[in-house]
């Protein structure tokens, strides 16, 4: 059958650009082989942040003793489990019922879609041609070659969370973001737990010095780590996983986690067939305005090379939008992308961080302040963490900036909006900021530059 726009994958863009193009009167095909909603909805954002509110709540009340609260903690970890799949369904059935319900001309063809020619595809046996195509398909764990993994019951971010009980010693390899989320989570849920990384600190992409502070909080939490270590391989002896490092050293657990990245959904697409070049990793080859090597074809999300963000992928929804619509006014390109690790505390940035700045040879003025300067944060008794903020010397305007504390990810927020608008950090200087609140940490920082600090 001929469509105006078919959309293969319902991941955060795709619902979304659908719906838009139908209602704007796109005869349009969505062509979904999984569950609707894509990563985000099923084994991702949505999932995690609910087990991590979990955790957190067990943690505080464990913990309530430092405000002078006594309490008794047990942790139901199937209602936990349970709590979360019933919030998935919601969030699934909103899609589910987005589509349906967005206007006549749009289909949804549930199976495997896959290019049988330029802008051709084939699902559940049937052919399907559109005069554009968009590839909203995904990504899915990467899995390293570490000798024997193949052979060991390991788990991913999916899997983890279909778990009914909880793990006796959980060994989680890869320090980065999703890694530590997990790791800190069933650490709370009362779980023994070690992260393993070749990298020399956690969160290898981020500065030391940020890194450390939330070392700091795991090893308070009896979270244990190896860093800087070389697997040589893994294996399985009786109901335990083994993993033996360079010199012999042996770590044993009852479950593994592969944490170590993710990889595009692309190996079964038939991307030669569809004209599609794909990259070294996997990824599809697009332009500033998402169009890939066969003409009409576009690609965005998690698919492309970019931050595999769900905010990433819901902005590349709103700029495909006018692309396609014949406005080109804007790309992908310079946009400033955000992130938060929803660890506790938080860890969020946006811009460059301090190695990155020096990396490529950026310019800049340097402010730092502990996170237990803030008098919100001594207040609640949440005090871990740091501020760190670069500045433009000539201009003033924020080159990055990196919060690690409490609500980190809701403050990096007001950081986005200033860099959004280039404006001047002075913004925030000659801000009012509510007294006591954790965003007087913003202003505080900003103060501690020499231009602006008080004599």
């Amino acid at each position: 059958m001929e469509y105006d726009v078919i959309v293969i994958g319902t991941g955060q863009a795709a619902p979304a650009l659908a719906t838009r193009l139908a209602k704007a009167g796109k005869r349009v095909l969505v062509a979904e082989r999984g569950d609707l909603g894509g990563t985000c909805v099923n084994n991702g954002c949505t999932p995690t942040k609910t087990m991590v509110a979990s955790a957190r709540a067990a943690h505080v009340a464990r913990t309530a003793g430092r405000l002078g609260v006594k309490t008794t903690v047990e942790v139901d970890f199937p209602a936990i489990v349970a709590r979360k799949d019933a919030i998935v369904a919601r969030w699934r059935s909103g899609v589910e019922k987005r589509l349906a319900g967005a206007a006549p001309n749009l289909t949804l063809a549930r199976g495997h879609a896959r290019f049988v020619g330029e802008r051709e595809i084939e699902v559940a046996g049937e052919r399907h041609r559109g005069a554009q195509v968009v590839l909203n398909v995904g990504a899915r764990p990467a899995i390293p070659p570490v000798p024997g993994l193949d052979g060991v019951p390991y788990l991913d971010n999916t899997s983890v969370m279909a778990l009914r009980a909880l793990p006796a010693h959980l060994l989680v390899l890869g320090g980065g973001y999703i890694g530590c989320e997990f790791a800190q989570m069933f650490r709370r849920f009362g779980a023994q737990v070690t992260v393993i990384d070749q990298a020399p600190h956690l969160l290898p992409r981020e500065d030391e010095d940020v890194a450390a502070e939330l070392a700091k909080v795991f090893a308070a939490e009896g979270l244990a780590t190896e860093l800087g270590a070389k697997l040589e391989r893994i294996a399985r002896d009786g109901s335990d996983i083994v993993v033996t490092f360079a010199g012999g050293k042996e770590l044993r657990g009852s479950h593994l986690l592969v944490a170590t990245g993710r990889r595009p959904n692309t190996d079964d697409l038939g991307c030669a067939a569809g004209g599609i070049e794909l990259g070294k990793k996997g990824h599809i080859v697009a332009d500033d305005f998402y169009e890939t090597t066969s003409k009409g074809v576009f690609a965005l999300g998690d698919c492309i090379d970019q931050p595999q963000f769900t905010h990433v992928a819901w902005d590349d929804h709103r700029i495909l939008f006018e692309i396609l619509g014949g406005n080109r006014a804007r790309g992908r390109g310079g946009r400033h992308i955000p992130y938060t690790a929803f660890t506790d505390p938080q860890v969020a940035g946006v811009g460059l961080n301090e190695r990155e700045a020096k990396e490529r040879g950026v310019a800049f003025e340097l402010a730092t302040m502990p996170f237990g300067h803030v008098a919100r944060a001594i207040e609640v008794d949440e005090t871990a963490g740091i501020l760190k903020l670069l500045i433009d010397p000539k201009t003033e305007r924020i080159v990055g900036a990196t919060i690690v504390g409490t609500e980190a990810g809701e403050l990096i927020h007001t950081y986005i909006a200033l860099m959004q608008a280039n404006a001047s950090v002075r913004a925030v200087v000659d801000a009012q900021m509510v007294h006591p609140a954790f965003g007087e940490g913003l202003q505080s920082v900003a103060m501690r530059l020499p231009r602006f600090a008080l004599s």
